[in-house]
């Protein structure tokens, strides 16, 4: 008889993470938002590792990763994928914070705040409603345009489907959302250091 493991990753509600951190059993936080979302408030003693690269140097990563760890994002969806791409690496013990940063700050939680700055998936609905705007618009002149707005509309009923957002990854990339200095070296030495020494 054959045991296959359930594909469900495991969660963590923001009460029993907050539990936990305060009777100093903290958990090794990754938040694998972009550096801007992370630099606009996280929860403090977390790590900032973006969700493009992590999968990128997981391997490396892994090896610093031996303890528990909670993966956290804005609502869960980058967290499940980082999830699968850590637990693919051979990472046991993770979970992931259930309804990420936004439940943490209904939970009244603790947060580090820094400059505010939009965040991806908002960002993500500007460009997308802006091109779909300007395509249906556009079309009165140029009728193929209204493709463009089709094609937005599918990509955005995918990414609804598959919860992963193509647009939001290449936004992700751009100057505004990577921040001051978010490289695989400078995440590893972080990662080396005592959890109590992160603020």
């Amino acid at each position: 008889m054959s045991t296959s493991k359930s594909t469900r990753p495991a969660t963590l509600d923001a009460t029993s993470l907050r539990e936990l951190i305060d009777a100093g059993h903290a958990p090794r936080l990754l938040d694998v938002r972009t550096p801007a979302e992370f630099e606009t408030s996280h929860i403090p003693g977390s790590y900032n590792v973006p969700l493009d690269l992590l999968k990128e140097h997981r391997e490396e990563l892994r090896n610093h990763l031996d303890e528990d760890v909670v993966l956290v994002c804005r609502s869960g969806a980058r967290a499940t994928q980082a999830e699968q791409t850590l637990a693919g690496a051979g990472l046991p013990s993770l979970k992931i914070l259930d309804g990420g940063i936004m439940a943490w700050q209904a939970a009244n939680a603790p947060m580090k705040q820094g400059s505010p700055r939009w965040d991806l998936e908002r960002q993500v609905r500007l460009v997308a409603g802006s091109i779909v705007l300007v395509s249906v618009l556009g079309s009165v002149f140029v009728p193929q345009l209204k493709w463009v707005a089709g094609f937005i509309g599918a990509g955005l009923t995918v990414a609804a489907v598959t919860n992963t957002c193509a647009m939001g990854m290449m936004l992700g990339k751009l100057p505004y959302n990577r921040g001051a200095s978010c490289d695989v070296d400078t995440i590893v030495g972080q990662l080396r250091e005592s959890p109590g020494k992160r603020a």
